[in-house]
């Protein structure tokens, strides 16, 4: 009926609608869905010509697109690798639809081989002599071979957040980092850990060795330990029984000073990790990815106890150095190089990444993403702060000669009070990052430090709006003891920031002051030694300091122009009154 009412004008925009609906309503590719549920997450395909399923219909005015859950599964399981890209920097579910979220790519367009121009390489002139220099093959670096060489390495693509972390060592958006949901290791990890049945497991776990204590993987170490514990039996009446080998790996040990004694370094580290619960390590391994130290050794261990099959997962806290350490792996193995990102970022890996060709036969090695530790301090800080706080140098002593109610402030993070002490001094060194301002006065005027100078001459944190935003002021109270002035005793460590090494005769009782929720730790001096040169009273030589100092006078100076302006001003107001008197008086 409605046909024929209509003239022919108007039903032509009908049937090129029909013809197009018709047209684009074709098989397809099917195309993954997440159905989100509560206990997995799995890709689940599905046909758009199936109507009667699909939550799309073809005249809505308001369509909808299939809203993908972040999941960080990665490429472990070979099933899903196949069908779901992988960013092989981070280890997220690569997508075109949202550049905000992570694992947003575009497809880079293929290029013509010809793209050059053509480079004319005819002689100017015919020359009846060539030197002997130009015979033995200075002209071909000027010809590019027609075949590029087999060995030749592409870059593979990366997501736009990669991307960005590599070039400018940032993230593209930091809200929506803050957004992310927190990596699950139960789900993902620890459900094949403690598994009876499967291949060999090898935990890889990367610790810090700037920060030990911080980084120190003690929920994964239990797990293991607990797992060996309970299969060890099975698997020696040859039943069933995975028994997990743990290698704990130390990186960034060049980092610390050059004069401390490996030995001592490793004997401190089997005693802090067992103390932590991981009391069934296989071995220990104290590397640095960045000058190639004690990588051959770790790769030969790892590929003995991994076997042709076994499954070798590098886990530990965010920013331990883990994905810093495989690509050096990768390099020492028959040249094969992996492309993980590499920042100085908490968090950079998002997902699983399973890293191909490093380990001998079926063996698979797997990157991680970071553990969260709530109780390190650099979790709460801003990218700018964190600059400051991380260690990118070899650590240097700060030493002080301290006696009873006198405090030492390391930025606005961390201040240590010394209340009683049986000898006259004690000795006090600072184990942290050469960028953070140190403060040393008496104890009666530290609450006018924090109102005064936090977030100022003592950054992090940066700004005042900050210094509340961190939390609440929490004290600590130690008693130590030592037997020599002429070493450190003990340390007091706080998790992501560094640590004080307390060297005193006799005991003392200590005050520490940091923001709620932050570990400090009471352990065995790392680094016995201390600086010869003691640091004087008041602020440490600093550019934050400087340049806080430089704002302030600034800001001083200005408020004394505008004194001086506003009085200027006033007596210009008044001198024409002052000139009448005087004439009149003449």
């Amino acid at each position: 009926m409605l046909a024929r009412n209509l003239s022919n004008g108007r039903l032509k925009h009908f049937l090129l609608l029909s013809s197009f609906v018709s047209s684009s309503v074709k098989p397809a590719t099917p195309f993954p869905l997440f159905l989100c549920s509560d206990s997995q997450t799995k890709p689940y395909y599905q046909n758009p010509n199936d109507f009667s399923s699909t939550p799309f219909r073809a005249f809505s005015s308001e369509i909808k697109k299939p809203v993908l859950k972040f999941i960080r599964d990665g490429n472990f399981d070979e099933s899903t690798s196949h069908n779901l890209p992988i960013c092989p920097g981070c280890g997220v579910y690569m997508q075109d639809d949202d550049p905000k979220l992570p694992g947003y790519f575009i497809k880079p367009s293929m290029k013509n081989p010809d793209y050059k121009s053509v480079i004319d390489r005819k002689p100017v002139a015919e020359e009846t002599e060539i030197s002997d220099s130009l015979k033995r093959g200075i002209l071909a670096e000027f010809v590019e071979p027609e075949n590029p060489s087999p060995n030749s390495v592409e870059k593979p693509v990366v997501c736009a957040r990669c991307h960005s972390l590599r070039h400018y060592g940032k993230v593209k958006d930091a809200t929506v980092e803050n957004l992310l949901p927190d990596f699950d290791f139960d789900h993902t990890i620890g459900r094949k850990l403690v598994s009876t049945s499967g291949t060999r497991s090898v935990v890889l776990m990367v610790v810090d060795a700037t920060d030990f204590d911080g980084s120190f993987p003690r929920k994964v170490a239990k797990l293991v330990s607990a797992t060996i514990d309970e299969n060890s039996d099975a698997w020696k009446q040859r039943k069933s029984g995975n028994v997990p080998r743990v290698v704990l790996v130390v990186t960034k040990i060049d980092l610390l000073p050059s004069s401390l004694s490996p030995t001592r370094l490793e004997y401190w580290v089997r005693q802090r990790a067992r103390e932590g619960g991981a009391n069934k390590l296989t071995s220990v391994h104290l590397v640095s990815a960045v000058r190639d130290w004690g990588l051959k050794n770790l790769v030969d261990d790892v590929c003995g106890l991994a076997g042709a099959r076994g499954n070798v997962w590098a886990i530990g806290a965010q920013n331990a150095g883990k994905s810093t350490l495989i690509n050096s792996i990768g390099k020492h193995v028959e040249g094969n190089v992996t492309h993980l990102t590499e920042a100085p970022v908490p968090g950079t890996t998002l997902g699983i990444i399973r890293v191909e060709g490093v380990l001998p036969g079926q063996a698979k090695l797997f990157d991680t993403p970071g553990l969260l530790h709530p109780h390190q301090i650099s979790t709460r800080l801003t990218r700018e702060e964190q600059k400051l706080v991380q260690i990118s140098k070899e650590l240097k002593p700060r030493t002080y000669r301290l006696k009873a109610g006198h405090s030492v402030h390391i930025a606005g993070l961390m201040r240590l009070d010394v209340e009683e002490v049986s000898a006259d001094s004690i000795y006090l060194t600072v184990w942290a990052s050469p960028h953070l301002p140190l403060h040393m006065g008496k104890t009666e005027n530290a609450c006018t430090m924090v109102e005064e100078h936090f977030g100022r001459q003592l950054q992090p944190p940066i700004g005042d709006k900050r210094v509340e935003e961190l939390g609440k002021w929490q004290r600590y109270e130690f008693h130590v003891c030592g037997n020599s002035w002429d070493v450190s005793s003990v340390d007091i460590a706080a998790s992501g920031l560094g640590w004080f090494a307390v060297g005193l005769k006799g005991e003392a009782v200590l005050g520490v002051w940091s923001y709620d929720g932050v570990d400090i730790i009471l352990r065995d001096s790392l680094i016995p030694q201390r600086s010869q040169i003691f640091e004087v009273t008041g602020f440490t030589v600093s550019k934050i300091v400087s340049k806080a100092d430089q704002t302030s006078n600034r800001m001083h100076q200005s408020k004394r122009g505008k004194k001086q302006s506003e009085q200027k001003e006033a007596v210009s107001a008044a001198s024409p009154l002052t000139v009448d008197v005087d004439t009149s008086s003449c």
